[in-house]
């Protein structure tokens, strides 16, 4: 059946009160690839999916859209023949039954030939449907599946959404789909600049979108909204003689504020600049969403760069008025820096023992006291010295008492260091406090000195024992106390800062010191384990293992204790697979390890070199004997990439043995010598990864 479907640009744009700027890229992202996934649901062909998303709305222009459904023809295959007809030739019951569920005729029935013999069918012309009667479930299917933070209920409906619908835009072509939602029914009006334009403004047809919104004051598409925040601020600061330092977080949030980009630029009193650059730097980006201007030399000045929404008849007055705004909050932070340090930073110890941490795991005080323990244990394992580490963890939280960590709690850790500072305390103390929560973002650094990643791993595996120990492990998408951030900050911590320590030894000490019974749990320290690992695999598969999961699998299936350990495996591995007889091994070790496993308690004979008789199995002896005097020396110093590429010269005895020498012998001593060969040849390719779990191919 032959169609020819016109097609039509199609606009969907949902009116609504400002969203929430943090949001607006996942939103407007995932409502371009929900309709995307409706419309190859609804096998609906159509062009480029251009995404618009500004303060008040969430917009789609969809070029060349199929106005209609290909007509296609659905095959349903009813019973056979011989259960069909009767032997009269008459039509059974079933056949009867099959035709009423076609909802035709037996005549009208035709039937199949198959290798298995002749079925009844029935061939159903389906008319495709048009995208009108389409439309409110594109739409539907669309949005049901936004990353929507928080939703909202107004009005007296029970329905809930990122924010109120105002209006809604439906169209194809010139004209208007009957689609509706939360009881708005599409038009093809759109508004504009809350204050510019904001009157209703019909659209004749998509396409002119873009440009009937700009003429409205509103720059629709987020990037090209971006580079007008970006050029306006940059050109703001050019003729103060400045520069702006990039922040793309700051520079999509103040995206996301705005329609109409203009910028404005504001003067606070110079002696501010006195403040810690942390502060001031919070003041203005975080809680102002201004942009700090800088010197020549990188250094703060007292001017910075706000982006306002509206092209004021009056800048001077939106100057003033930022000017006004910012300069109580700069104050606020002066008296909190003063007042802080009137007492050292250890006398706010004591504070933390009446701060709920968890309710079932107690104080922040006890936390910070567990904290000390592990730092103990930390250093013990690692071979460190725990002394600067341990006064680290004692003063860690101490800032949270503050009145600066108070006001801006993104600062925690970062004003615990300048207290410690102003008190005269070592200074990798107070590097160890500022840094012993990093990393605190998708890359951002680790901890940089020892004292640092000593409380950081301390920390980490404190947050992960107690979590798991009260059975708030993380499940689905759901991870509330950043488990999963945790455990990646550890792997980092560890691996980067090359810290060799027992996991699971660490691990079960964590446990121990929980004010919780897990008497009732001893696999407590396996699941931590495994949770840590899963987080290792994600890790791994980006840095090193190059999206083969294979390769981790061989290392995971030794449980390394040590983290480091098993990414010097992987790094192993990885050179290992690269060599031209590595497939060959990984077959062999498959085929070896079937073996064993199918030879059962036969295997676990003890190997009688005497007994060994042919070439082929004495050549395979001689060749393990003399990989096992080099591989014990390499493993023991972690030289294992020099222990995988000494088996790699195993090959060709391996090979040799497998054509010319019949393992299962009849004779029972034959039998289980061979085995007990190939089990110490095996135990040797162990000694590092698994290598039956390779999926090597073969050149």
């Amino acid at each position: 059946m032959t169609n020819t479907i016109a097609a039509a640009d199609c606009l969907f744009e949902l009116g609504l009160e400002e969203l929430p700027p943090k949001a607006m890229q996942a939103l407007s992202k995932g409502f371009a690839e929900g309709m995307r996934e409706a419309l190859a649901t609804a096998e609906l062909a159509h062009g480029e999916i251009r995404a618009f998303a500004a303060p008040r709305r969430l917009a789609l222009y969809i070029e060349s859209v199929a106005r209609r459904q290909n007509d296609s023809v659905e095959i349903l295959r009813g019973p056979p023949l011989r259960i069909a007809l009767d032997e009269e030739g008459n039509p059974t019951k079933a056949a009867n039954a099959f035709a009423n569920k076609c909802g035709v005729a037996f005549a009208d029935l035709e039937r199949e030939a198959s290798e298995k013999g002749e079925w009844l069918i029935h061939r159903a012309e389906r008319s495709g449907q048009s995208i009108e009667s389409l439309a409110q479930g594109l739409l539907e299917q669309a949005i049901g599946k936004l990353p929507i933070p928080k939703r909202m209920r107004w009005g007296d409906s029970d329905e809930s959404f990122v924010r109120p619908l105002h209006w809604l835009v439906a169209m194809v072509g010139e004209s208007v789909l009957d689609v509706s939602l939360f009881g708005i029914s599409a038009g093809n009006e759109t508004r504009g600049h809350r204050f510019h334009a904001p009157a209703a403004k019909a659209i004749s047809q998509p396409s002119e979108y873009p440009g009937l919104l700009m003429s409205l004051y509103v720059v629709a598409d987020f990037d090209e909204r971006r580079s007008r925040v970006a050029a306006a601020v940059t050109q703001a600061a050019d003729s103060l003689n400045g520069s702006i330092a990039v922040d793309d977080p700051l520079m999509d949030e103040v995206t996301a504020l705005v329609d109409w980009p203009v910028a404005i630029s504001g003067t606070f009193d110079r002696r501010f600049l006195e403040l810690p650059v942390e502060v001031l730097s919070s003041t203005l980006k975080v809680h102002q969403r201004y942009f700090p201007v800088l010197n020549e030399a990188g250094a703060s000045t007292e001017h910075f760069i706000t982006v306002a929404n509206i092209e004021s008849v009056a800048p001077s007055a939106v100057k003033l008025g930022n000017d006004r705004v910012v300069a109580p909050r700069l104050a606020d932070a002066e008296f909190f820096w003063k007042n802080d340090r009137e007492q050292p930073l250890a006398s706010r110890r004591a504070a933390l023992d009446k701060i709920v941490y968890q309710r079932d795991l107690g104080s922040l005080g006890e936390k910070t006291a567990r904290l000390g323990r592990l730092c103990e244990q930390v250093a013990s394992l690692a071979s460190l010295d725990s002394t600067l580490a341990k006064t680290a963890a004692e003063l860690s939280r101490c800032d949270l008492v503050t009145d600066m960590v108070g006001e801006f709690p993104e600062l925690q850790g970062v004003m615990g260091a300048y207290y410690a500072q102003a008190d005269g305390t070592d200074p990798e103390i107070a590097t160890a406090i500022r840094t012993f929560y990093q990393p605190r973002f998708s890359g951002d650094s680790i901890a940089k000195s020892t004292a640092g990643q000593i409380v950081a791993i301390a920390d980490k595996v404190d947050t992960l024992a107690g979590i798991f120990a009260i059975g708030k492990r993380p499940t689905g998408n759901r991870d509330p106390f950043g488990l999963r951030r945790a455990a990646l900050g550890l792997i980092r911590t560890i691996i980067e800062g090359q810290i060799e320590l027992d996991l699971p030894a660490l691990l079960s000490e964590a446990v121990a010191l929980q004010p919780v019974d897990v008497s009732d749990h001893p696999e407590l320290v396996d699941d931590l384990y495994d949770f840590i690992v899963e987080r290792l695999r994600n890790y791994e598969l980006q840095q090193l293992c190059a999206d083969q999961p294979d390769w981790f699998e061989a290392v995971a299936a030794r449980r390394p204790h040590s983290l480091l350990d098993f990414h010097q495996r992987l790094e192993a591995v990885a050179a290992f697979v690269a060599q031209p007889a590595a497939a060959a091994l990984a077959a062999a070790n498959k085929r070896i390890a079937n073996i064993l496993r199918s030879a059962g308690t036969d295997a676990n004979g003890l190997l009688d070199p005497a007994a060994l008789d042919g070439e082929a199995e004495r050549k395979l002896l001689e060749a393990w004997q003399s990989a096992s005097e080099a591989v014990a020396p390499a493993v023991a110093a972690r030289h294992y990439k020099e222990v995988m590429l000494k088996l790699a010269e195993l090959r060709d005895t391996v090979d040799t043995f497998f054509e010319n020498v019949m393992v299962m012998a009849e004779d029972v001593d034959v039998r289980r010598n061979r085995l007990a060969l190939l089990a110490a040849v095996r135990g040797l390719f162990l000694e590092v990864a698994d290598v039956s779990e390779l999926a090597v191919k073969s050149d």
